[in-house]
């Protein structure tokens, strides 16, 4: 316990020429791919994915490795108009990477217009002096007039160091943007051993996997009314080997939430813990037994300790 989920067969060190090493924010409107973006650098799953806005709420730290570089990635919350204290949060924590890291990608869609939201961060963007790659996500979903659209319309936004249009869905176009981000990058350590794919403990990653699979199985009722913490976690030895358990707890806002939750006789927890456990399980290599919990605890999102006890 404590060690964080590895890749098996992971490229070792070395290789020609000079290692490069550094630290890359990913910054947008909800819903723009981040998250699938930092999946897809990565080679495996970090970092959670909804097509609900505002599904990241806090940085989430994923690291890729080759024999030529290591490139940590921040997955930050989407920058968007806050109506709660979560959201002001958020919005702040995700603006502080930009001056913080090596390289900043700032990803749009090729399948919308470039809108005041997109204005907004790219004025923060525009407000540091690190180095800018303008990534134009979701190429799969966008026609070759789409895409051309957009790149002239993104290179309005700002002095950007690069343009790379992609998919983070299918995989097309990410190795261009390492390669930008990689040329971007100074000469560096490994920050973490060879093998390692992020910096998030088990019990987040336990809480954030079941969050993801409440927010797929309860679609319109729970868009943002959740909140998931381990307040648990322990090695037991199992009559078949080492048993991760963890106690997780689901927090809704209203009583009426918790039914919600919990669903027809159980179903929708069952459900959404079962594939939650499963998920972590491939992830860790190990055994997890996962036990969870529903509370009510009203106006979370907008108490100032509710969010400082919930890490938020």
């Amino acid at each position: 316990m404590g060690s964080s989920p590895r890749v098996p067969d992971a490229a070792p060190p070395g290789g020609p020429g000079v290692f490069r090493s550094g630290f890359v924010s990913l910054v947008g409107r909800p819903n723009v791919g981040k998250s699938t973006l930092v999946n897809a650098l990565v080679g495996t799953k970090v970092s959670i994915v909804s097509d609900r806005p505002q599904t990241t709420r806090t940085q989430v730290r994923g690291v890729r490795t080759t024999d030529r570089s290591q490139i940590v990635l921040l997955d930050t919350p989407g920058v968007h108009k806050p109506r709660t204290l979560l959201g002001e949060r958020a919005n702040a924590r995700a603006l502080a990477t930009l001056a913080e890291v090596d390289v900043v990608c700032f990803l749009v869609e090729a399948d919308a217009p470039i809108g005041p939201g997109d204005r907004f961060v790219a004025e923060r963007v525009a407000a540091v002096d690190t180095p800018a790659v303008l990534v134009v996500n979701k190429t799969d979903a966008a026609s070759p007039e789409q895409i051309a659209q957009r790149l002239a319309a993104a290179a309005e936004l700002g002095d950007f160091a690069a343009f790379v249009p992609l998919s983070a869905r299918t995989g097309d176009g990410v190795d261009l943007l390492v390669g930008e981000i990689e040329a971007r990058l100074p000469a560096g350590p490994h920050y973490y051993p060879p093998g390692v794919v992020t910096d998030a403990p088990e019990s987040f990653l336990a809480a954030e996997l079941l969050r993801e699979q409440l927010l797929a199985i309860a679609r319109e009722e729970l868009p943002h009314s959740i909140a998931v913490t381990t307040e648990e976690a322990e090695l037991r030895e199992g009559a078949s080997g080492p048993v991760l358990a963890l106690r997780v707890v689901v927090r809704v806002e209203r009583e009426s939430q918790k039914g919600m939750v919990i669903g027809r006789r159980g179903e929708v927890l069952k459900r959404a813990g079962t594939a939650a456990r499963r998920e972590l399980e491939a992830l860790l290599g190990t055994r997890v037994h996962l036990e969870t919990h529903v509370r009510v605890d009203p106006h979370w999102q907008r108490r100032p300790h509710a969010l400082d006890r919930l890490g938020l």
